[in-house]
């Protein structure tokens, strides 16, 4: 089963209907089971029942996620697939070291995908729709993936399968959420990057 993690205001806000239920529809499409738990809900000890969490996005001025960071501790030890989308990445850059800064856009855009992964693919330009007025830097621990050090538009944890992407594949590209679905514990396709020295993105 999966996890979604809320990450509205509140929980049960009308916002979920927008950036939760889509995720969860995605997912139910490609066969998979779900349950949605509001972030200040999440209890450590039941993390097990999952295989999988996605962090979801909120609405681009709800910010108040960020003012409980301490209600995600869990996600360094979780030991399934792992994606964070737009807030959700957010929250993972910032628990793994990452600053968060401004970083608007709104609407299609073309990104170049840097690195093949198991989640969104070879490299190459994908069309995906931004909604986010926040960005954070690329934690130590990661790799880029798309857009800048100080602005990743996708990262991955090097040698484990947590990703986090600026976008939203609810509305453009809802294959990701397929391919994330069917990603294993253990993805160590990048696992020999973290010898690679960061500033060759600089």
């Amino acid at each position: 089963m999966i996890l979604l993690v809320d990450l509205c205001y509140e929980k049960s806000s009308l916002s979920q209907y927008e950036f939760v239920h889509p995720i969860a529809r995605a997912l139910q499409s490609a066969g998979a089971a779900w349950k949605i738990e509001h972030y200040t809900e999440v209890e450590e000890q039941e993390l097990k029942r999952y295989s999988h969490a996605v962090l979801c996005g909120t609405a681009l001025r709800d910010h108040a996620y960020m003012d409980r960071l301490d209600s995600f501790d869990w996600i360094k030890s979780f030991r399934g697939p792992l994606l964070g989308i737009c807030a959700g990445m957010q929250v993972i850059g910032s628990v793994f070291g990452g600053k968060l800064v401004p970083f608007a856009s709104i609407g299609l855009q073309k990104i170049e995908i840097l690195r093949e992964t198991s989640l969104i693919g070879k490299p190459g330009q994908m069309e995906v729709y931004h909604l986010h007025s926040l960005g954070v830097t690329l934690p130590e621990e990661f790799i880029l993936l798309a857009g800048s050090l100080e602005r990743p538009e996708a990262f991955k944890l090097i040698g484990g399968p947590v990703y986090g992407i600026i976008f939203h594949p609810e509305v453009r590209c809802r294959w990701i959420l397929e391919r994330f679905a069917g990603l294993q514990k253990e993805d160590k396709k990048l696992g020999s990057a973290a010898s690679q020295n960061q500033s060759h993105y600089k």
